[in-house]
């Protein structure tokens, strides 16, 4: 039995570390686990190397004054030879570090893909000599996102078979292919310097990784770690930390060669600039040159010539020929129209003239039918009359045919006017072209003086072209080699011994933060220092936490822990009861259900009747429990019956213990509708007096406090109350409840009661040793 206050002045250590040592075998377990994850760790992560390298940034101008290509010297007067100098070596670390060197690495590079071998345990990267295969990246396509997942290339001699669940891809191609994903167009082709010895066993499915040129640059230059060698010089290193060393090797060389690249052209701005002033002004004149050549071309085309001078001549003799033929048409023509008038003034059946000159045989032949026709009429006309049946058809025959003579000769005439037309055209182009000759040949001069001039200003551009870059070839590197590109003999990473203290610190770290997490949200009354810390109230007993298989009833001649628990609390009773001979009222109580009163009644109860007679009384009439110990008492009369009717006797409702004949039980009874008010009667403090006179304890178990006032009622009556709390159970503001309402005088003379606690939270047992443990 202990009392307690709330004031510690000294912090008690061995509690704040009892939950960690109770839990020891977690802190060993998770040594165990994490130690050995940490040596599983250590034996299969891919080996991290330093690559690394050193550089001089070195004055460039001086450089060249003194170097012994000293027949270049007649090139200092060219631009691009000035302002080499450098200014701070802080900011050529900063160009270093800079995105776009990196950049122009990666394009340069095949770099955009990641290619690793899942043949065997470990997933190794390949590049250079240790892949079979090369991965272009040639374009990407715009505003299209690339694969986050990877895709699985399937290699052999014939071909390559590339799978993608993410794009739904399956598909073979050959090697040297333009092969179009979604995201960008690439080509694969066959490493020639493939050396399958140091590649080891690479199996033939490979993972490939794709990234866009951004997010590749922006990777690698992470990687990258430039630093200066010594704050009073000039060397730069250049570092990555890599489990690929060839890529690393490719990356560092490729930014010192950007760098110096980039170097050359910034301080030879002027020539560079000279240069593409040049190669504009070559473009733009070799543009208008072309365009000169081509206004000749059209000019010749235009006017259908070939040459000028000849041109002219051939003009000339075929204006002379058309002209000629021009007056013979004319004559035709003329004596065309005088036959047609005489056709018309001559007389019906006259001959008409012959063989004057005409050209048209059509009409001469006509002429000729005509004229036969009138002599065999007028031969006719000697030996007959101008009604004979013979001469009138013959007159129709002359008659018509004189109408295709004139037919034929305004034919003839029609003819005639258009190849006199034609003929009159074709004397008036010629004519306009002769003319034109002057003009043509002053345009072609011209066109001819701007194609030389055009000519000579290009040639002369081509020369100075050559000399700005013989004047931009002659610059050294600004960056020199101090240290090549080495790597490290040993592995970085994992760092073994580092690789155990963390697992060791992790170890530790784990089991404590969950058991700290654990303790600080815990709202449970767990040990006897907990109900201390809460409450004022004495604690006369700590139970021992019993398994569901054992017996839970105290036995006679009972050695358990559980028996010893209970003969302390029977003996710290003492201490609290009035030492006479009168009867000992103890009421059993407990905040809310579940923490075990009934099970402390009949054990206080049985305990006590080794050397006391004791009775049981069932005073939860509204839940009754005592009946659990005794399932053919479920509908015996009790408590219930005897405050309702006040024919029952004592005796009537008294029953014996099964557990121990020195024990007697009153039962609850039913359960009545209104337990309060039959509580509140005479009945209940009949029923204590009359029991007082043939027990020396009796023994009450009620009601909780919390849940209902059943308790409150009866408690007067009760010499001792029992304050029944349960270790992982009780809340800590249930013990709070507790304390207020004794401190408010509800209740007096109480004692406390901590059940079901574990061996590991048991205070007696792992203190002394004695009883619990055994």
């Amino acid at each position: 039995m202990e009392h307690q206050t709330n004031n510690q002045p000294n912090i008690d250590f061995s509690k704040l570390a009892k939950p960690y040592l109770t839990k020891w075998y977690w802190f060993l377990f998770s040594i165990l686990f994490f130690v050995g994850v940490a040596i599983f760790y250590v034996k299969t992560a891919t080996p991290i190397y330093n690559i690394r390298g050193a550089v001089l940034i070195k004055d460039a101008k001086k450089s060249l004054s003194g170097s012994p290509v000293g027949s270049m010297n007649i090139l200092d007067g060219l631009s691009g030879f000035g302002g080499m100098s450098t200014n701070s070596i802080e900011n050529e670390v900063e160009i270093f570090k800079s995105k776009k060197l990196v950049r122009d690495v990666v394009t340069i590079n095949p770099l955009q893909t990641t290619i690793y071998s899942i043949e065997g345990f470990r997933k190794k990267e390949l590049y250079g000599d240790t892949s079979p295969v090369i991965i272009y990246v040639l374009n990407e396509k715009k505003n299209k996102k690339f694969p986050k997942e990877e895709f699985l290339l399937h290699y052999n001699a014939a071909n390559i078979e590339f799978e993608s669940e993410e794009f739904k891809i399956k598909k073979k191609f050959n090697y040297d292919q333009l092969i179009s994903f979604p995201f960008a167009n690439i080509i694969v082709t066959k490493n020639k310097k493939f050396d399958p010895e140091k590649a080891e066993k690479i199996g033939n499915v490979f993972e490939i990784y794709f990234s866009p040129l951004e997010a590749s640059a922006t990777a690698i230059q992470k990687q990258i770690q430039i630093d200066l060698a010594d704050k009073d010089a000039t060397v730069i290193n250049l570092s990555i930390d890599g489990p690929q060393v060839d890529k690393a090797t490719v990356i560092l060389n490729g930014l010192i060669n950007a760098y110096n690249k980039d170097a050359i052209l910034d301080k030879n701005s002027e020539s560079q600039k000279t240069k593409e002033f040049i190669d504009s002004r070559i473009n733009k004149i070799s543009v208008e040159l072309g365009e000169v050549e081509n206004e000749k071309e059209r000019f010749k085309t235009e006017n259908k010539i070939s040459d000028i001078l000849t041109e002219a001549k051939i003009s000339l003799e075929t204006s002379a020929d058309a002209k000629k033929k021009q007056l013979e048409l004319d004559a035709q023509l003329e004596l065309t129209n005088n036959f047609i008038s005489y056709l018309k003034k001559q007389n019906n059946h006259q001959v008409l003239p012959a063989n004057i000159g005409l050209s048209s045989s059509e009409s001469n032949t006509t002429i000729s039918s005509y004229n036969k026709m009138v002599m065999e009429r007028n031969r006719m006309l000697e030996n007959a009359t101008p009604q004979n049946p013979l001469v009138v058809d013959l007159t129709k025959q002359i008659d018509a045919m004189k109408e295709a003579v004139g037919e034929a000769l305004l034919k003839n005439k029609m003819g005639l006017e258009i190849a006199l037309s034609e003929y009159i055209d074709e004397q008036s182009q010629i004519g306009s072209r002769i003319m034109k000759i002057p003009y043509q040949e002053k345009l072609f001069r011209s066109l001819e003086r701007q194609q030389q001039i055009k000519e000579s200003l290009y040639l002369l551009l081509l020369q100075k072209r050559e000399e700005t870059a013989i004047s931009l070839a002659v610059v050294a590197p600004k960056a020199r080699t101090v240290e090549p590109v080495f790597v490290s003999d040993k592995p970085v990473a994992p760092k073994k011994m580092l690789t155990l203290l963390a697992a060791l610190i992790f170890a530790a770290v784990i089991p404590f933060s969950f058991i700290y997490v654990k303790e600080l949200l815990n709202t449970k009354i767990i040990t006897k220092s907990d109900l201390k810390q809460y409450s004022n109230i004495p604690i006369i007993a700590e139970l021992p936490s019993i398994k569901k298989s054992i017996d839970h009833l105290i036995r006679a001649n009972d050695f358990s822990p559980l028996a010893e628990a209970f003969r302390i609390l029977v003996t710290n009773l003492g201490f609290m009861l009035e030492n006479s001979s009168n009867a000992k009222t103890i009421l059993v109580t407990s905040s809310i259900k579940g923490e075990g009163k009934t099970f402390v009644s009949m054990n206080v109860a049985l305990t006590l009747s080794n050397t006391n007679k004791v009775v049981i009384i069932g005073a939860d009439i509204r839940n009754p429990q005592l009946q659990r110990y005794n399932q053919s008492k479920t509908r015996i009369k009790g408590l219930s019956e005897f405050l309702y009717d006040n024919t029952t006797t004592v005796d009537s409702i008294i029953s014996k213990n099964p557990i121990n004949d020195k024990s007697d039980i009153i039962y609850s009874g039913i359960i009545p509708p209104n337990p309060t008010e039959l509580l509140k009667n005479n009945r209940f403090e009949t029923l204590l007096e009359i029991l007082k006179t043939k027990y020396q304890y009796i023994i009450i178990d009620t009601a909780p406090l919390l849940l209902v006032t059943d308790t409150f009622t009866i408690a007067k009556y009760a010499d001792l109350k029992i304050y029944v709390t349960r270790s992982k159970y009780t809340e800590k503001s249930l013990v709070e409840f507790a304390d207020e309402t004794v401190k408010s005088g509800k209740l007096h003379n109480v004692a406390l009661v901590l059940n079901d606690i574990s061996k590991e939270d048991f205070g007696y047992g792992n203190k002394f040793g004695y009883g619990y443990n055994n």
